[in-house]
């Protein structure tokens, strides 16, 4: 009977461990990304034209001047929050372009067909302004904007593994939703004043944009961040786990709704309502998740600096790279030596190996805990290899950082073998599992 290694062994072959069958049509990459990206161009020149034909060719370039102002704000915001595993820019460019073009048109069209029908069937347009706004409005958008987030958690599972990568989506979505929204709402109220004869600081125009940019840029991502954490909390729960995972999204979803038809109901509390609501209910529930998500990425860190001596163990990482690698400070101070001394190839190539890094110490941890796929196996090769492709350039870098922020050791520890080639760093402790790490699958359930 043949025994497994007790650590993962060096790769010697390629990673996929074979060649697969030639996919149907229909299952080709270009053929989905060409629809896809076919589907939000059309969506993108739909609503362009139908915002253009509310606002007219001035108030539309007055309100995309004005709406484009929060965007990088917020999507740098959600990126920042992302620094630990940074998730692959095209989710991002997707989740923009999804809200911003996709979502914005179904949220114009049905928001106007129902509050047609609601006006035409009860014969009070003021009543069924009211209900559209705050049950049709929140119902709609909210949907809309989640099934940005339930397409990167189906299609795109690997980049999506926890509560930080559903607050990034759905934060992102969110924000191209509000940008579309805002050129709306902008265009509409200069061409209220270019009517009534409004200027500066008393137009409608800066009044929406003192409500809509200024005080509450992030009540949409507020929303939707609420359905995000939803799904994230699915991508943390076991396979087995189905009514968890079935749930959560739709928990969220619902909290998202609820939320929203809250803020867009406020000014039926009367004159302060507004303030009322955004002082006693927003803002607060806008720090709270913002601690979260916070702490939440701190655990990350603490998850990769438990993790990786494993792999530091095995040989694949260098000695302290599971403490460079669990601190964002000494993860970019490694950037920044790779950069300085050898390019800004080398501080690509160093920010790959940290991103790879992270995903294999979430995948261990997934595996550790009864979460992990079918694919463990064959995904762990493939990001040791790519960390292996790597390593000449990273370590270097790494080990610089870890000479600048890591504390000096109390001993000599004894060396740790790196590879063919690859010279050990004394004096730092040494923290190898405690079990043997199977080169299996051991935990999927």
């Amino acid at each position: 009977m043949a025994t497994l290694p007790p650590y993962p062994t060096y790769p010697s072959g390629p990673a996929d461990g074979g060649v697969l069958g030639h996919p149907h049509w229909w299952q080709r990459r270009w053929v989905r990304y060409g629809a896809l990206i076919t589907l939000l161009t059309l969506s993108g020149l739909v609503i362009l034209a139908l915002v253009r034909q509310q606002t007219g060719t001035e108030g539309f370039l007055v309100g995309l001047a004005l709406a484009v102002l929060p965007v990088p704000l917020l999507v740098a915001a959600f990126r920042w929050l992302d620094r630990v595993e940074p998730g692959p820019w095209w989710n991002l460019v997707f989740a923009f372009a999804w809200g911003a073009c996709a979502a914005a048109l179904i949220a114009i069209v049905a928001n106007s067909f129902a509050t047609r029908w609601i006006a035409t069937t009860t014969a009070d347009p003021n009543g069924a302004d009211t209900l559209g706004a705050t049950v049709i409005a929140p119902f709609v958008e909210e949907s809309a904007k989640a099934a940005a987030v339930l397409l990167v958690f189906l299609f795109r599972r690997r980049d999506f593994t926890g509560i930080v990568d559903g607050v990034v989506i759905a934060g992102v979505t969110a924000t191209g939703f509000a940008f579309t929204e805002n050129i709306l709402y902008l265009g509409t109220a200069f061409g209220t004043d270019q009517l009534s004869g409004g200027r500066g600081f008393a137009s409608v125009t800066a009044a929406t944009f003192f409500v809509r940019v200024v005080m509450s840029p992030f009540a949409h991502p507020l929303f939707t961040v609420l359905t995000g954490i939803g799904f994230g909390v699915a991508a943390l729960s076991a396979e087995h786990r189905r009514v968890r995972r079935l749930l959560a999204p739709l928990g969220g979803l619902v909290l998202a709704m609820g939320m929203h038809a809250m803020w867009n109901g406020s000014s039926a509390f009367g004159e302060y309502g507004f303030f009322a609501v955004y002082a006693s209910f927003m803002a607060p529930a806008f720090g709270l998740l913002t601690w979260l998500v916070i702490w939440t990425r701190q655990r990350e860190l603490r998850t990769v600096r438990e993790e990786l001596p494993a792999y530091a163990a095995a040989g694949w990482l260098g000695p302290v790279e599971p403490f460079v690698l669990g601190s964002l400070r000494a993860r970019r101070l490694a950037r920044e030596y790779a950069g300085h001394h050898f390019g800004q190839a080398a501080a690509r190539s160093v920010a790959e190996y940290e991103a790879f890094a992270t995903s294999v110490a979430f995948l261990r941890h997934r595996g550790r805990r009864g979460r992990a796929g079918a694919d463990f196996v064959v995904r762990e090769r493939e990001l040791l290899s790519a960390l292996w492709a790597r390593r000449a350039v990273a370590r270097p870098a790494l080990e610089h950082a870890a000479r600048v922020t890591m504390p000096m050791a109390p001993a000599m520890a004894p060396p740790v073998w790196q590879g063919p080639g690859y010279a050990p760093l004394y004096g730092v402790p040494q923290h190898g599992p405690a079990t043997p790490y199977p080169g299996y699958n051991p935990y999927r359930r």
